[in-house]
């Protein structure tokens, strides 16, 4: 990624605003209609696990299941039943690191699928928003969708003028289905994360947390109106000029539809295709990872859901970055901790102490108790961990292998292996891990706005790993030190400021 003008510079340096967002609140279901709900949950999921499941007790009982047995029936189960299910079934499908190639590749149509909305449901939702008839705004609109994603269809469409666009109408009905699915799923992994203190149930309980927040911003498009022309905004300052945020048409706009330039391209991971415009996504990228660090480092926002459905490799060479419903934001807090993350990768020493004497004051006790060291060692599990992921090349580094690095230095600190079988080591590590979850919670990390900030992070970084290891695998998060080290000039307490706040002159 070759530096260029802009990061460093005066101009765009000085403080900018968020966008503005006002979620929408999502209604309280009643308990017939979590009845019902869960009653078509425990249907759809028996209906495609129990044959996986006779198969397996009939015909093969001395085989074990492999996580491919089962990734069909769950994608089945998660597509038939929409909304929050198809949120899950999208982080999982960009997330091979994680859940393994054949787990993503068969969740890869939850990238952009969904059920069919009918076009008379369409059209009502568009002149009710728009306060006109379809003839009146568009001299055509495609009743065919283009995308049928998990909250909203998207249809192509021509303005009366000629102009080609994309409009976004959010699903009739969606909010109900997802605050039922939410008050569904919440209660029970609370109970199995504070039970247990399982980490792979505190994360899931922490994807659906983030769901709740998010998709409440996520149902009035209003919101993501505004995100993208603040994007567009940021593009404007900066030299990152093949990457393209759509622009929004405020007047053709409401709660429920959103009409934008319409972007003709591909997912950036559906090869054939890429392959067929004959245009080398690398570079492409690297210029949406380094948006997303200028994001996070100048305003303490980032796209908090681009996985592949929502990046478009353009017929004319550019790259399209599209669905803007979520988007991350940092507090004052969370984006110096980023900062100092970013300057400890880059080679100051005393960063990593800063990093984990944030981490320590976030989780209290519980973080060393849980991984049995004192704050120096701790610093140094840390940068173990992290330091690689940031500075090796995609091709050389797992997330997965560093959730397994932490389960294992978990079971460490209780002197066990983190496979034990017997009854007296399973309890006894759900005791332990119990503890810390109880002692995490009264500190006020778990759910404060650093935490459900930094999951969103993380899964970002899940994304940037697929399409790391796709079209940069010789290549690190990190490549273009210059380019990172000035932006860090730009920011309070990064790798241009010391502890005695002393500017350091910017890298020429």
């Amino acid at each position: 990624m070759p530096s260029r003008a802009g990061v460093g510079s005066d101009e765009g340096s000085e403080e900018q605003p968020q966008p503005r967002i006002h979620p929408r609140r999502l209604p309280e279901p009643g308990p017939a209609a979590l009845a019902r709900r869960g009653i078509e949950i425990a249907s759809v999921a028996a209906r495609h696990f129990l044959p996986v499941a006779t198969r397996h007790l009939f015909d093969r009982p001395r085989q074990r299941l492999a996580p491919g047995d089962f990734a069909r029936p769950l994608r089945l189960t998660f597509e038939d039943l929409g909304g929050t299910f198809i949120k899950f079934g999208q982080v999982m499908a960009s997330s091979p690191g994680m859940f393994g190639e054949e787990v993503a590749e068969e969740f890869r149509s939850c990238l952009d699928t969904g059920p069919p909305v009918p076009f008379s449901e369409v059209r009502f939702r568009v002149e009710e928003d728009l306060g006109a008839s379809m003839r009146e705004v568009f001299s055509d609109f495609d009743p065919d969708p283009v995308g049928r994603a998990s909250i909203a269809v998207v249809h192509r469409a021509t303005l009366r003028d000629g102009r080609r666009v994309a409009v976004k109408i959010i699903r009739p009905g969606i909010e109900h289905q997802v605050a039922t699915d939410l008050d569904l799923m919440q209660p029970l992994l609370e109970i199995l994360a504070r039970q247990t203190g399982d980490q792979m149930a505190g994360s899931v309980l922490q994807l659906v947390d983030g769901f709740r927040i998010q998709i409440g911003e996520e149902m009035d498009l209003r919101n993501e109106a505004r995100t993208m022309v603040h994007f567009r905004e940021l593009l404007a300052e900066i030299d990152l000029l093949r990457i393209v945020v759509p622009e929004p048409f405020f007047e053709l706009s409401g709660p429920n539809v959103l009409t934008m330039e319409l972007l003709d391209g591909v997912p950036i991971d559906d090869l054939a295709n890429v392959e067929a415009l004959g245009v080398d996504p690398a570079p492409l990228v690297e210029e949406v990872v380094r948006l997303f660090f200028l994001g996070v480092v100048r305003r303490g926002v980032f796209h908090g859901d681009a996985h592949a459905g929502n990046m478009l490799l353009l017929r004319d060479g550019r790259i399209g970055m599209v669905d803007w419903g979520i988007v991350g934001r940092l507090d004052s807090a969370t984006r110096r901790f980023v900062v100092r993350l970013l300057a400890a990768a880059l080679g100051e020493e005393r960063a990593w102490d800063d990093v984990t004497s944030h981490l320590v004051a976030t989780y209290g006790p519980a973080l060393g108790m849980a991984v049995g060291m004192d704050e120096r060692q701790m610093a140094e599990f840390i940068r173990q961990l992290v330091e690689p992921t940031l500075t090796r090349p995609f091709g050389e580094f797992s997330l997965a292998s560093i959730f397994q690095a932490v389960q294992l230095q978990l079971a460490r600190a209780q002197g066990l292996e983190a496979h034990q079988r017997p009854l007296r080591s399973i309890i006894r590590r759900l005791r332990f891990q119990r503890r810390v979850r109880r002692l995490a919670d009264e500190s006020g990390g778990l759910f404060s706005d650093f935490d459900r900030a930094t999951f969103l992070l993380t899964k970002q970084l899940m994304y940037f790993e697929r399409y790391g290891r796709l079209f940069l695998a010789d290549v690190p998060l990190l490549r273009d030190r210059e380019f990172f080290q000035r932006l860090l000039e730009e920011a309070p307490g990064g790798s241009g400021e010391g502890r005695g706040g002393t500017k350091r002159p910017p890298v020429e």
